[in-house]
């Protein structure tokens, strides 16, 4: 396993039959990220970014390659490696603390230690006051806090995310984002993420993993060498915000 690295993906290729046809969705991707680092993973429609994803957590296993997290392969869902999808899934029927201790099943703590900790994460994705709100009862932000709050109760090394706010408005996905950043930093997390918005790949992450599709494959990884927390409209993010969509103009041909 490279140096330092959390989780390295080495000549990874996985392909599904649709209709009776073969479709490669990836093809040889290998990258790296570092324990406490925030990559995302950007590119055209159908280049295996959620795929990838899907093989970090364990939910698929790839034809060829492997996927390695602290230098074990990946072979199956972990509580090590949570992962938030776009939509919240939360449990209708629980209220937002009973499903935030949900992530809390397999601790030995007991209920009050877990009373305890599912409170302090609903205070750190700040949604106090709401812990017996029901999921119907929340704007899209507040579920997805809420989900954020399930995923870290189990105290996993490494955050998956899928478009955790893809569906969300474009006011509060900019809040999400710097809510997200905070988490990251108050938690000292390791974070994946797939996104389709460029501007908020350069606005969270350390790098970026640029796809290509026909099949998924890495076409290049950037550095986001801008100090942190960052402001939407400095120079620097702008043009390299700029440089991604010319990038990705290209893949999608």
């Amino acid at each position: 396993m490279t140096k330092d690295a959390a989780l390295e993906l080495r000549g990874v290729s996985k392909s599904f039959v649709v209709d009776g046809s073969e479709v490669h969705a990836l093809a040889n991707v290998s990258f790296s990220v570092a324990p406490g680092e925030f990559v995302s993973i950007v590119g055209p429609s159908g280049c295996g970014k959620s795929t990838l994803l899907r093989l970090v957590a364990g939910l698929e296993f790839p034809d060829a390659g492997e996927v390695l997290f602290d230098d074990e392969r990946v072979n199956g869902p972990s509580i090590r490696r949570g992962i938030i999808f776009q939509d919240h899934r939360l449990f209708p029927w629980l209220t937002v603390e009973a499903n935030v201790a949900v992530g809390l099943l397999r601790s030995s703590a007991t209920e009050g230690q877990q009373r305890e900790i599912a409170r302090a994460l609903i205070s750190l994705v700040g949604l106090n006051g709401f812990e017996n709100a029901y999921p119907s009862q929340l704007s899209g932000g507040m579920a997805q806090r809420a989900s954020i709050a399930r995923s870290l109760a189990a105290r996993p090394q490494i955050l998956l995310l899928d478009e955790p706010l893809g569906a969300l408005d474009s006011l509060t996905r900019g809040q999400m984002q710097a809510e997200l950043l905070r988490i990251w930093q108050h938690e000292a997390m390791t974070m994946l993420m797939v996104t389709h918005d460029v501007a908020e790949a350069v606005f969270l992450s350390d790098r970026i993993v640029v796809m290509d599709r026909n099949p998924g494959r890495v076409r290049q990884i950037m550095d986001v060498d801008l100090p942190k927390p960052r402001h939407r409209q400095d120079r620097e993010g702008i043009a390299l915000t700029e440089q991604l969509v010319g990038l990705l103009e290209i893949s999608a041909l």
